[in-house]
């Protein structure tokens, strides 16, 4: 990495607040220029040389969700070119990633849900370890579907932090570092009941994470996920449940019940309606095989 693409991260990781993941992910994208520049300097790179680099992305195949990213990249590098007036103009501009197909997230039923998350009173899985810990499942679970919260945002959450169990709600940081307060369900207040009994047994050096791992640790996003993955296959749900799909299917069912989409959108945190309208398609397809299964002449002969 040449010495202004360093000094454009350092800004944006201060100044705008971008996650380390985020930064990651601009200095790939940003490496990809100095690919594409040769022995060249990349801030000298020019529209058609780009255009060529992106054209070189589709030819091997990368995903046109990865190639947009790295476009928006270039995009921002040079732009913060062109304000210090390193260069004249931006030449991103103007250049467009493939067009991404379009895929709706994919949501649990109702059904499925209450499949994954109601537990026979008394009943502790072995495969799950033992039951404090199957405790903290449910309550993580319960809470993560309760509120629609990112993984992100699940993880970080501490004790007591943000949580309210009084009042019924929690309040996290998100996305550029906003905060929103959720509700809390009265079935995710009790798990959590439950499972704060149990955690001062686990609690190492005063680790003020909600949700910690049997050695006292904050747990990772990826034991999260293995967790949850584990307890839909046990539990019989019959697809594989990753933990945004809860998060998909907290919006879906909220959208469904209420009809509400700006409610929803806030409390999804979504810096745009745009990015809540897609749960307004899952809501239809809900709608269609409704009446797809009822309507008298929508059965094909």
């Amino acid at each position: 990495m040449d010495t202004s693409a360093e000094h454009f991260l350092t800004e944006l990781a201060i100044q705008r607040r971008a996650s380390p993941h985020t930064i990651d992910a601009y200095r790939r994208d940003l490496a990809r220029l100095k690919v594409l520049a040769a022995d060249a300097d990349p801030v000298a790179l020019k529209t058609p040389q780009l255009r060529r680099g992106l054209m070189q992305l589709h030819a091997q195949e990368l995903a046109p969700r990865s190639i947009a990213r790295t476009l928006s990249a270039w995009r921002s590098y040079y732009a913060w070119l062109a304000r210090r007036g390193a260069i004249s103009s931006n030449p991103a501009d103007g250049l467009r990633a493939p067009k991404r197909p379009r895929t709706l997230p994919k949501a649990l039923g109702i059904d499925q849900t209450a499949a994954l998350l109601d537990l026979a009173p008394g009943a502790v899985d072995a495969g799950l370890a033992n039951e404090p810990l199957q405790t903290r499942d449910i309550a993580m679970f319960e809470l993560f579907y309760s509120s629609g919260l990112r993984l992100s945002e699940l993880v970080s959450l501490d004790w007591p932090g943000g949580l309210d169990l009084a009042a019924g709600e929690v309040t996290v940081t998100g996305k550029r570092q906003k905060t929103r307060t959720v509700p809390v369900g009265d079935k995710a207040r009790t798990a959590l009941e439950a499972w704060l009994v149990l955690r001062p047994q686990f609690e190492r050096d005063a680790q003020p994470a909600l949700f910690l791992g049997r050695n006292g640790t904050r747990l990772t996003p990826r034991q999260v996920a293995t967790r949850l993955a584990q307890w839909a296959q046990r539990q019989g749900v019959g697809v594989h449940v990753h933990p945004h799909m809860l998060r998909h299917s907290f919006a879906s069912h909220v959208l469904q019940s209420s009809g509400d989409l700006r409610a929803v959108q806030e409390m999804l945190g979504h810096a745009s309606i745009a990015a809540t309208q897609i749960y307004t398609h899952l809501d239809f397809q809900h709608l269609a095989k409704s009446y797809d299964a009822a309507h008298p002449r929508a059965k094909k002969a």
